[in-house]
């Protein structure tokens, strides 16, 4: 029997959504109560909002491997990987094991160490643009400071991000105007589009000091860059002056380095996260040595990057496990192999209607929709009720991955869980077809 089979078969959308949130909320009633408790000393029940989603977001108890248990006692195949932070799955333990020997040496030690220096060589040896790097504690915290760096060494204010990219809870664009996003001068490119956006580029030589972007779009729906249109950012980017900065905190894992090699371009700076330190708070920005100086303390002026935890010792001892041991060679193409399979396999099972997922390698995410799909949209009502009820419908079936769709395998993640999450999705078609038209 099918976990899918206890939900209703119906033609109306919105009923659906009601019956799903019906058996979701019955099954949940410990994850209930912590959500009403939290919200008396919590605006919204919770600290992060990726993770909110109502009725209430599922509490989760403790995780081995690639599987999750909720305060329910519900079972989950985790395909959701921490937003790519859990490359490594929950019990890593040659992870395990290298924090808990750096933290018998004590935590905080207000000194530098030698674990930072061998992570940065680590980090140098494999991806092309970095000659030197430094370490902070998030991918967002990495973006302000390669972006200051860009700004500091061009003597250029102005930044050119895409619309619908994110780089960090401070440099989200869904939209142009955001509230919580760091006041520095934008400029938008659309993605994807190759000659107005170098046209743009060459246009605000002489202002614009730094490019970032994704080379996938990452919560912008794992939407791939092409090989064009890289490649006429960095032309441009040369021609006008400014500094290319690839984003690669999620996409770095999709080859040994990063999806720079993949496509055999080079940006000025780069920046990192996520799973590097092994599924510890981690984030780093590297690239040019000419670039990268203007932090070098040795130097009059240097700029100051502070940040109390930058090379804390369970990060540096987790990334030095984690990089220079487990995520390289073989491990590193199998999981990109058995994610594009994935892909694949999901997108044959949900042919016949108008759904697919777009990624590459191990990240990938549902749309609902038919068409190519080269940069962010604007979903339609009914799309993001297809996609809440995925989600819903996925979670009974007992697959964890984000409410917007997202997936990301870890190393642990099997070729059977990824044929179950398949029979799941052709399972999921078959019952709510009708919902499609």
């Amino acid at each position: 029997m099918s976990p899918l089979d206890a939900a209703r078969p119906n033609s109306d959308l919105d009923n659906a959504l009601a019956d799903a949130h019906a058996r979701y909320s019955a099954a949940r009633p410990h994850s209930a109560e912590i959500h009403a408790k939290a919200r008396s000393a919590m605006p919204g029940g919770n600290t992060r909002t990726v993770l909110f989603y109502t009725p209430f977001p599922t509490a989760m108890m403790r995780g081995e491997a690639q599987r999750l248990w909720d305060v329910d006692g519900r079972e989950y195949t985790d395909f959701l990987g921490e937003y790519t932070a859990g490359l490594f799955g929950h019990s890593e333990q040659r992870i395990l094991t290298a924090v808990k020997a750096a933290l018998d040496n004590g935590i905080n030690l207000a000194g530098v160490g030698e674990a930072e220096g061998r992570l940065a060589h680590i980090l140098a040896a494999r991806f092309p643009a970095i000659d030197m790097v430094r370490f902070t504690n998030s991918g967002t915290e990495a973006n302000l400071m390669a972006l200051a760096g860009a700004r500091a060494f061009t003597g250029l204010p102005d930044v050119m991000v895409a619309r619908g990219g994110y780089h960090g809870g401070v440099l989200t664009f869904a939209s142009e105007k955001n509230a919580v996003n760091v006041p520095l001068p934008l400029h938008f490119m659309d993605y994807n589009d190759t000659d107005g956006t170098a046209a743009a580029i060459r246009a605000l030589k002489g202002k614009l000091g730094a490019v970032l972007v994704e080379p996938m779009l990452g919560s912008g729906g794992c939407i791939p860059a092409s090989g064009e249109f890289l490649a006429a950012l960095r032309a441009a980017c040369t021609d006008a002056g400014a500094v290319l900065i690839f984003d690669e905190v999620m996409t770095s894992r999709h080859a040994e380095g990063g999806m720079q090699a993949i496509h055999g371009i080079t940006p000025d700076m780069v920046t990192l996260g996520k799973y590097i330190a092994g599924g510890m708070s981690f984030g780093a920005f590297g690239g040019r040595a000419d670039v990268m100086n203007v932090f070098d303390g040795h130097r009059p002026g240097a700029l100051s990057h502070a940040g109390t935890f930058n090379n804390n010792v369970w990060s540096m001892a987790a990334g030095n496990v984690a990089m220079g041991e487990i995520f390289r060679g073989d491990a590193v193409t199998t999981l990109f192999a058995r994610g594009e399979h994935l892909r694949a396999a999901l997108n044959a099972a949900c042919a016949e209607v108008a759904m697919q997922f777009t990624g590459a390698g191990s990240m990938m995410s549902a749309h609902f929709r038919n068409g190519a799909i080269t940069r962010p949209y604007a979903s339609s009502a009914a799309e993001e009720k297809l996609r809440e009820l995925f989600f819903f419908d996925m979670l009974d079936a007992g697959f964890y991955l984000a409410r917007r769709g997202m997936i990301a395998l870890s190393l642990p993640i099997t070729d059977s869980d990824c044929d179950r999450l398949v029979q799941a999705v052709r399972e999921f078609v078959a019952l709510r077809r009708a919902l499609f038209t």
